[in-house]
């Protein structure tokens, strides 16, 4: 969190004070110039620009929330290019404005006061308003870049609270600030930021369809480098460089680092020379002044120099109330002394006192204003189920009450009105791909469906409980297509995969029977030695089979159980199988006192053998222990849990990720004709954790996990955690709907 923290923290410390200077500037002013009165104008500008931001920052976030993935990646790419810019513009309007910007304040609020209270609440807003809409829109591109909030916003909020202290500090002359080198090391950071966010919103333009090259990767180290390590999470988080980047990323991020970089140290440099050989200058206010180094106290010299003039400005009405109340005024006399100023007067009405509105009027206006069309334009923006329809779900009804929905983000309620709970399917009549789905949706009760529409066909497959599947009326979307659909699986679909996976299944157990007999033949000939390599063999054999887990009912318990719950542990009785036997071999337990368990051993294995033709194989357990196979490999091999003195934990990792390999080897042509981008990717990341596990494996010795360097345990969790995170969507392609 406190990686993507910073950045934003940058950013609101600079537009924080920026944006406090002005407003310090405006305080210090009316309070030197005894105009306290109209201190309301300025909080009231500062209070308006405060809910224009956060207005502002709310439509970016519910309107992205609304579009589809693809627009969101396009709209999200945009906005980051546009976030890039105005940081941009912002680092070089700061690098040269720093200098004078005491001077410059003090013009504009000398303007503002002579044209009146609006014009002062303009200022303030315009002000603050600019920081403000800036720190909105990076804000929420680093939000997006970082997937979460929190770091993003903490980070903002601690940059805007130093703000205000050192506003604060200037205010009360306690504090010494040289702008110009604070806003030029800030810059200098700033850009190599901006550099991040311009790639990362390349990458989003990429995948979001509106740039090519979203395959065509400049290097890929998440092969060596440890995406969760700190030291990659924080230049993530700060810099936007990740292990995997495009050429696109590669080239805009050293395009734009080098030319702005080149550009603003050139502007310091040049700025450096200028002041070194110019001698004296010209202040904004006209008078000459000595080179030097920046004010260290903008806020009191530029008040000073505006509260003379407002002054001036206000004495002028205090002069004046006796003509203000209609007294006459003296003219002069002409040449015979006989003036018109005897003669009488006729009195001046009194004027009608002026109705004063509230003094909270404005202050809510201002606040409410944003907010209310911030929330027009976001629910204006924001798809709506068409007309607030309920579909109905039946064997007589199905889709009853559907019409053409707009593009985007909808929700559709669907109603069962039949008699039968039902499963519902939003499809594409034409491939039967499933948008969207309501399992056991019982009679008479309504559920929400939300799904992303963009152009196509739709319609409706209402399967009822022992019923047969109904299909409503198709609608047409116009408009490009985008949405992502999956075609469904059936049984059928999977027997073909299912046949050949269970004839590797009896393959790997005949090999099974095998090896554990000779296991159990080395430690009748007291042979223990050869009985712990022969151990390792038959376990990673046993290993590979994992898919098929689910299906030996109790013989894994057997074969494979580990003591855990069990009363007396590894003393318990039954605690037997393979690890029963690794503790023996491992712990100088006796030939004699082995061979029962290894006997034991041999003899479950046959059995299995025997008993697995006629188990049941459940097809879905295909595609599930695609993901799980690994997972549970994470949770006990990698953690050593299931390691009873043996240090094979690698070894049987590295059988695992064969069992996997195979596993999606059977399923690839499912896989390739739904997700035809998702098996290059699992299969590159099944070379980097298998390269990590063969660099861990010398000399026929696997290094027990137990022994592994830091680097090296965090490098081989990460890889395994990137595979695990690439094979979820595996169970949910591969689902068996019955909608197929």
């Amino acid at each position: 969190m406190w990686d993507d923290a910073f950045p934003s923290f940058l950013i609101g410390l600079r537009e924080g004070l920026e944006a406090g200077l002005i407003v310090s500037v405006l305080v210090a002013t009316l309070v030197r110039a005894g105009a306290k009165s109209r201190l309301p104008q300025v909080w009231t500008g500062v209070l308006a620009a405060i809910a224009l931001s956060l207005s502002f920052g709310a439509v970016l976030t519910f309107t992205a929330a609304s579009l589809s993935t693809t627009a969101q990646e396009a709209f999200g790419g945009t906005l980051s290019i546009v976030a890039v810019a105005f940081v941009t513009a912002m680092v070089f309007w700061m690098r040269r404005s720093a200098r004078n910007l005491a001077g410059e304040i003090k013009e504009k609020v000398t303007e503002a006061l002579a044209m009146g209270a609006g014009v002062l609440v303009l200022t303030s807003f315009l002000a603050v308003g600019r920081e403000g809409l800036e720190t909105a829109l990076f804000l929420w591109t680093t939000a997006r870049a970082a997937n979460e909030s929190a770091g993003p916003l903490t980070g903002a909020g601690v940059g805007l609270v130093l703000a205000a202290g050192l506003c604060w500090g200037l205010y009360r002359r306690v504090l010494r600030i040289n702008l110009t080198r604070f806003f030029t090391v800030t810059g200098a950071v700033l850009v190599v930021i901006a550099a991040g966010v311009l790639g990362y919103g390349l990458r989003d333009l990429q995948e979001g369809g509106v740039l090519p090259g979203g395959t065509a990767y400049a290097f890929d180290l998440s092969g060596s480098v440890d995406a969760g390590s700190w030291y990659s999470t924080l230049l993530q988080g700060v810099l936007n460089l990740t292990p995997t980047m495009t050429w696109l990323q590669v080239v805009g991020y050293a395009g734009y680092l080098a030319v702005v970089m080149t550009l603003f140290v050139r502007g310091v440099s040049g700025a450096r020379t200028a002041r070194a050989a110019g001698g004296a200058g010209v202040a904004p206010d006209g008078r000459a002044v000595a080179a030097g180094p920046v004010p260290a106290e903008p806020v009191e010299a530029a008040a000073r120099s505006a509260a003379v003039r407002l002054r001036g400005l206000l004495r002028p009405r205090a002069a004046a109330p006796q003509a203000e109340a209609g007294a006459p005024v003296p003219r002069p006399s002409d040449a015979s002394g006989e003036g018109d100023a005897a003669a009488p007067q006729p009195p001046t009405p009194p004027r009608s006192p002026a109705r004063r509105r509230p003094a909270w009027l404005l202050p809510v206006a201002v606040v409410v204003v944003p907010a209310v069309l911030a929330g027009l334009v976001v629910a204006l923006a924001r798809p709506k189920p068409s007309g607030g329809e309920t579909v109905a779900v039946s064997e007589t009804d199905c889709g009853q009450g559907f019409t053409a929905p707009r593009p985007g983000r909808q929700t559709f309620q669907m109603r069962n009105t039949g008699e039968k709970t039902s499963e519902v399917y939003l499809i594409d009549p034409a491939t039967n791909a499933v948008y969207g789905e309501i399992e056991g949706l019982a009679p008479g009760t309504t559920r929400d469906l939300v799904a992303t529409v963009a152009g196509g066909s739709y319609a409706w497959r209402c399967v009822p409980t022992d019923g047969k599947a109904v299909t409503s009326k198709a609608v047409r979307v116009a408009g490009a297509a985008g949405s992502t659909a999956v075609v469904p699986v059936s049984e059928r679909d999977l027997a073909a995969p299912l046949k050949a996976y269970r004839a590797y299944v009896d393959r790997g157990l005949a090999t099974l029977v095998r090896q554990t007999r000779r296991l159990d033949d080395d430690i009748r000939s007291g042979h223990l030695d050869t009985a712990r390599a022969d151990w390792l063999t038959a376990h990673r054999t046993y290993a590979s089979l994992g898919a098929a887990y689910g299906t030996f009912e109790d013989f894994d318990q057997k074969i494979n159980g580990r003591p855990d719950g069990l009363p007396g542990g590894v003393h318990d009785k039954d605690f037997t199988g393979f690890h029963r036997v690794e503790y023996g071999l491992w712990h100088g337990q006796s030939a004699a006192r082995l061979k029962g368990p290894a006997q034991q051993l041999a003899d479950n294995a046959e059995g299995l053998r025997k008993a697995f033709p006629h188990q049941d194989f459940d097809p879905s357990d295909l595609p599930l222990r695609a993901h799980e196979i690994l997972e549970n490999t994470l949770q006990f091999e990698l953690t050593g849990d299931t390691d009873q003195g043996s240090g094979t934990g690698l070894a049987t990792a590295d059988a695992n990720l064969a069992g996997t390999r195979e596993l999606l080897t059977v399923l690839r042509p499912l896989l390739t004709s739904r997700a035809p981008h998702l098996l290059p990717t699992v299969d590159a990341d099944i070379a980097r954790l298998q390269a990590l596990l063969d660099s861990e494996h010398r000399a026929g010795r696997w290094t027990p996990v137990a022994r592994l360097d830091r680097t090296a345990k965090a490098r081989i969790d990460g890889a395994t955690g990137q595979l695990l995170e690439d094979l979820s969507p595996v169970p949910d392609l591969l689902e068996i709907r019955k909608s197929a």
